[in-house]
């Protein structure tokens, strides 16, 4: 005997779509009503998604983050002229970014639109982390006053966070996608994301390098209020303006930054990935530099070795260089054209005795992602977990 039919469940009525884009942003309220009535409906991850629905709810990850790079942008600049505010305006910008983030990661957890579960729990286990770093952020200025560092506990606990967040929408966007110029597009830009928040720590330097100087030469473009207050936790201009030694930055930017671009270049597979990103992180940064001095705060050194880096990391991986030469090489390449911006007077202290650790480092790196790309683990990256099993439900 059959068994009976199961009736397609359809959801509730739902008000009309708006005819268009502009129609639904000149009434945003129905705009609202109509993306929750339509689309915040439970489901697990791995929820069919047409490519329109993906474009729209990828399309808000790239807002948020780029509202939080702004607003962390603006911030490192904030902090070499103004004491710490919790709700200064860059705060309140990357905090506007934080929001929609949280939002998302909402929307993915209730509906299981557009990932798959993997990519959902790196969304929120990211976002976690960067929750519980925030009031340690903050208990960490009370204790130890100024600590505008880069370099916290509490400050590199929130780049793990955004880290893990955008490894999460990185998966979803790329398993979720159809293979295309699109794909490949929106890839880029999370990718870019993904970058910036690796080499943040390293504006501290880039930051400070000019401020120092501009310290020393009479014409600081620092408040006094923030100098008095420095004083009187005890930290000389110097020790505040570049707070860690000189190895750090040459060392992070080639096995952290440099590295980042390597595994993008291998995700995404297109032959100049990784210059793109880095020219197209640079490029922002030099408008950030003109927009910042032109409202009055202070500017900072652009790396612009990072793209000589880059560059090179996509011949070689074109040219199937392995990674433990390729490291070395580009290292070295790196550390030639530093010499000639640090003459420039365009680049933070670098200590140029790291070169040989940094290099022997970039490769042993390098070569274990040349590993981990040759196993198993491309093929499980480019897998989903599981397929929804959910009746079809019908939208109006």
């Amino acid at each position: 005997m059959p068994l009976p039919a199961v009736p397609t469940p359809v959801s509730p009525a739902v008000p009309p779509p708006p005819g268009s884009l502009r129609a639904g942003l000149a009434r945003p309220v129905a705009l609202v009503r109509w993306l929750w009535s339509a689309y915040t409906t439970p489901g697990p991850p791995g929820r069919s998604t047409t490519p329109t629905e993906l474009r729209w709810i990828y399309t808000a990850w790239l807002g948020a983050f780029g509202l939080k790079m702004l607003g962390s942008s603006w911030d490192v600049s904030w902090h070499f002229m103004w004491l710490r505010d919790d709700l200064a305006p860059p705060h309140l910008l990357n905090s506007a970014g934080t929001a929609l983030v949280i939002g998302l990661v909402v929307f993915h957890s209730y509906t299981g639109y557009g990932v798959d579960r993997r990519a959902l729990r790196l969304m929120q286990c990211g976002i976690g982390l960067f929750l519980v770093a925030v009031p340690l952020d903050i208990i960490n200025h009370r204790i130890n006053g100024l600590d505008i560092t880069s370099w916290s506990p509490s400050h590199a606990l929130l780049y793990i966070g955004t880290a893990v967040m955008l490894a999460g929408a990185l998966r979803g966007w790329w398993l979720s996608a159809a293979p295309g110029r699109v794909r490949d597009l929106v890839s880029l830009g999370l990718w870019l994301f993904f970058v910036e928040n690796v080499l943040f720590p390293n504006q501290h330097q880039e930051y400070g390098v000019l401020s120092l100087r501009a310290y020393d030469a009479g014409r600081t473009t620092a408040e006094p209020q923030l100098l008095d207050f420095a004083a009187s936790q005890g930290q000389s201009p110097a020790t505040f303006m570049l707070p860690v030694p000189s190895w750090v930055h040459p060392a992070w930017l080639v096995c952290a930054g440099l590295l980042s671009l390597v595994v993008a270049r291998k995700v995404v597979g297109l032959r100049w990935t990784a210059t793109t990103i880095a020219a197209t992180y640079l490029a922002y940064r030099a408008v950030m530099w003109l927009g910042l001095v032109a409202i009055g705060f202070p500017p900072s050194v652009l790396p612009v070795v990072l793209v000589v880096g880059a560059v090179l990391v996509d011949v070689a991986v074109t040219r199937r260089v392995p990674g433990w030469a390729a490291g070395v090489g580009v290292a070295a390449a790196v550390y030639a054209g530093a010499v000639v911006q640090e003459a420039l007077g365009l680049l933070p202290p670098w200590n140029w005795w790291s070169a040989l650790p940094v290099a022997a480092g970039f490769a042993l790196l390098w070569a274990g992602v040349d590993a981990l790309t040759g196993s198993r683990w491309p093929a499980r990256w480019q897998t989903a977990d599981e397929t929804a099993d959910e009746p079809e439900t019908v939208r109006v």
